[in-house]
């Protein structure tokens, strides 16, 4: 399952995000962590030092390795160079998979060992200051969105991607590669903003949104949330000293999670298992597919100098049954 964790700055949607990770990892679930952030914090919440942060490899910097593996055998693509963040997979494309190794994985992402079982993290690598009036964050996340758009992934299997914070994802269409998305809210006008910026674009798509309550104090911070968001509350997160214990530096061992937020993090993943049973391979397919013509037609012909809508395979659709093929093969 594609998880989302989204919110505005300071909800506190990384350390959720976190938590939930190492929840997974807890339950012997496969999982592949992505920090799409333009802060990159996910490393560092799940217990990273800071040199180990810093030296996490930036997806973006290995953009023309990711786009040349995932172009495979496909005839539509005539070169690496003109694959954009939108280019949908097809017939001769190389697809992902959470368990196995591939150059991607390679070269980008780095085994984390948390408490209860190892993951595999990614980052699409800081915003720098090389980066100011020569590119746009949403060409770093790009590799991101490239990767999603060619991932196998089953239901037992997990990739979790902190986003950027508030609305910035809507600059593509990688908020609809979610089989769930988690928006991290706190109990105030500003914490719910965000969230009715979502709730229009999740209608308009058919994303599966729940909200998560963050930093709640009681009864009347739960009333607040409910009556802002009505249904699409799903469970509150209130003072952790677990959580601080881990800010400060002195992390405890994940089993020492308050009980009361254990039991928080599990209505997240049976959320997430329930909306699987949802998952739309065509519609998925369908919708790679739209974003891709719109993102061509406004601005990656011109970049590239070819016609993008000539990649879209019309005959293919991504499915699970596609993981059965072996590992790095063109389908």
């Amino acid at each position: 399952m594609k998880i989302a964790f989204v919110g505005k700055g300071g909800s506190g949607k990384t350390t959720l995000s976190s938590l939930f990770i190492r929840h997974l990892a807890a339950n012997e679930a496969p999982v592949v962590a992505v920090d799409a952030d333009i802060n990159q914090h996910l490393g560092a919440a799940l217990g990273l030092g800071e040199a180990e942060a810093v030296a996490l490899p930036a997806m973006g910097a290995h953009l023309p390795l990711i786009k040349e593996y995932l172009r495979g055998s496909n005839p539509r693509i005539a070169s690496a160079e003109t694959m954009i963040k939108t280019t949908p997979p097809g017939e001769g494309s190389r697809l992902l998979r959470v368990l196995e190794d591939n150059p991607v994985y390679e070269a980008c992402a780095r085994t984390v060992r948390l408490d209860d079982g190892d993951i595999r993290l990614m980052a699409t690598g800081p915003f720098t200051e090389s980066d100011l009036g020569v590119s746009c964050y949403h060409s770093k996340v790009g590799a991101v969105e490239l990767c999603l758009n060619h991932l196998i992934d089953g239901p037992d299997e997990y990739v979790v991607v902190d986003m950027t914070a508030g609305s910035d994802s809507f600059a593509s269409g990688m908020f609809t590669r979610f089989d769930m998305t988690f928006l991290v809210a706190e109990p105030t006008r500003k914490g719910v903003s965000v969230y009715r910026q979502y709730q229009e674009y999740a209608r308009d798509f058919g994303v599966a949104l729940k909200v998560v309550g963050n930093k709640v104090q009681g009864p009347d911070d739960i009333d607040f949330l409910r009556a802002e968001v009505g249904d699409d509350l799903l469970v509150t997160v209130g003072h952790s000293n677990w959580v601080r214990a881990m800010e400060k530096g002195r992390p405890l061992h994940f089993e020492q999670l308050e009980a009361d937020n254990r039991m928080s993090l599990q209505t997240l993943q049976n959320a997430a298992e329930d909306s699987y049973e949802h998952r739309d391979w065509e519609r998925y397919t369908r919708q790679m597919v739209h974003f891709h013509l719109k993102n061509a037609e406004s601005w990656g012909n011109a970049k590239t100098g070819a016609d993008l809508a000539a990649q879209v395979d019309p005959a293919f659709v991504l499915a699970e049954r596609m993981s059965e093929v072996s590992a790095g093969q063109p389908v």
